[in-house]
């Protein structure tokens, strides 16, 4: 991990008790206990209309790509909507470009109410590819979310686990646009060659 690594969360839920929101968290408190500083982009706080390249963008937009730019790593949350990721987050990402994309470490969360949201995930990577970001291989996504958060929490011990590991993940490969050198101390750290 390089010193002074952050990790920005983009959380793509509006709902007061949302999923998504306690799994980034989750996701954050991990990367924070790795080292790293963390910020949550709660888009329930930003104004962020829908793009029209024939007005200019709204000040929330800039605000939005500030806190990107700054970021080593990202970290894309979104509710399973219509076998896709939610509009909010499109929105979002809409004012965004490669300036606050490209070379970046991002990761990748999705949370349905019923079965693996893997739609949602597919589709947040192809973005991310197009912004020429690069995506963790590691992407998680929570199922069945009636089931696997309570009281502001994730109650299945393996999925927690893996929203863990993500966070974790986020820290350690941040800076990846300086590889070979971060793969170098990544594999000396882990294997200890």
């Amino acid at each position: 991990m390089e010193p002074d690594t952050h990790v920005v969360a983009l959380c793509g839920s509006l709902r007061d008790e949302s999923g998504t929101r306690v799994a980034l968290e989750t996701a954050l408190d991990a990367a924070s206990a790795a080292g790293a500083t963390t910020t949550l982009v709660d888009l329930r706080a930003h104004d962020l209309p829908l793009v029209d390249s024939d007005e200019a963008p709204p000040e929330d937009a800039e605000s939005l790509r500030e806190t990107l730019r700054d970021a080593d790593a990202i970290l894309l949350g979104t509710p399973l909507y219509h076998g896709s990721y939610s509009s909010p987050l499109k929105t979002a990402l809409d004012y965004c470009g490669p300036e606050e994309f490209a070379d970046k470490t991002v990761g990748l969360l999705a949370v349905s109410a019923d079965g693996f949201p893997t739609p949602a995930l597919e589709h947040l990577r192809s973005v991310c590819r197009a912004l020429n970001a690069w995506t963790l291989p590691l992407e998680v996504g929570v199922p069945n979310a009636r089931s696997s958060f309570a009281d502001g929490e994730l109650t299945d011990p393996a999925t927690a686990e893996c929203v863990c590991r993500l966070g974790e993940r986020l820290v350690l490969f941040a800076g990846v646009e300086r590889y070979p050198e971060v793969a170098s101390a990544t594999i000396e750290s882990v294997t200890g060659f």
